[in-house]
């Protein structure tokens, strides 16, 4: 990212890595669901399903979204993220033809990646925008985020919309090194009992 002179790039990664954000999240974000300011931000996201949710968010992804609004490049549209190219015909959902689709943003992270020399590719060739998803949940895990808590922000809801957790925890599956650690802690009472 640190080769990523666009405004709109830094400020959509800011927002998978920081806010665990999908792509139709910030490829259907609008203006009118965005409070960003200086000092404070807060986002309401959820396209995929009809299912939004408002989500507070960290300076790591406030600042880069406050930038791109301040002073980046931007079409006169209802859509936070523009596309750069022609104005598209209007489908199902969309206000003005001016939104950068899911298939433009992923695009952008294939050019992103390109800008990376060999070694670094190495390392980034199989990661999608959505393992920064997969990311943040495991941060945020490690942080000490209930799962309940995680669901809530992530979003994933079931028909009652409720957070909820089973896909939550695909988000954050657990490693046998995390297990073994844990085992450690496990206590229990010998009063009685001979294990060998």
């Amino acid at each position: 990212m640190e080769r990523e002179a666009d405004l709109r790039g830094k400020a959509v990664f800011a927002l998978g890595y920081w806010a665990g954000c999908r792509v139709s999240d910030v490829s259907w974000l609008q203006l009118d669901q965005v409070y960003v300011t200086g000092k404070a931000g807060m986002i309401t996201v959820g396209h995929k399903g009809g299912k939004t949710r408002s989500i507070d968010l960290t300076n790591g992804a406030r600042r880069p979204l406050h930038d791109y609004l301040e002073q980046g490049t931007r079409k006169e549209s209802a859509s936070i993220f523009t596309s750069q190219r022609a104005k598209k015909r209007l489908s199902a959902g969309e206000v003005d033809g001016w939104r950068w689709s899911e298939d433009g943003v992923h695009q952008w992270w294939q050019q992103l990646k390109s800008l990376a020399c060999a070694a670094e590719y190495e390392l980034i060739a199989d990661v999608t925008f959505h393992d920064l998803r997969h990311d943040f949940a495991h941060r945020a895990r490690a942080a000490g985020w209930s799962l309940e808590e995680l669901a809530y922000y992530l979003g994933p809801c079931d028909e009652k919309w409720h957070p909820a957790i089973q896909t939550t925890i695909r988000y954050v599956q657990v490693s046998r090194e995390q297990v073994k650690k844990k085992l450690k802690e496990v206590k229990g009472e010998r009063k009685g009992f001979y294990m060998e």
